[in-house]
């Protein structure tokens, strides 16, 4: 049987930043994996968003 450990690969949503201030309906989410260890803090990557139709900064959420 394999051992359950915690490890250090995490799964995070990140969530578009802009889309909030826009009032625009809907959310612009990704799932991704981040390791812990090298990127212990929040993760901050530019993605496409389909709602508002160009690159904006998507921050990590709980």
């Amino acid at each position: 049987m394999a051992k359950k450990s915690k490890g250090n690969r995490l799964k995070i949503i990140l969530e578009c930043t802009e889309h909030k201030a826009t009032g625009v309906p809907g959310t612009s989410r990704y799932s991704t994996f981040k390791n812990r260890k090298n990127t212990p803090s929040r993760l901050e990557l530019k993605k496409y968003n389909p709602i508002l139709k160009k690159h904006t900064v998507h921050k990590e959420i709980k």
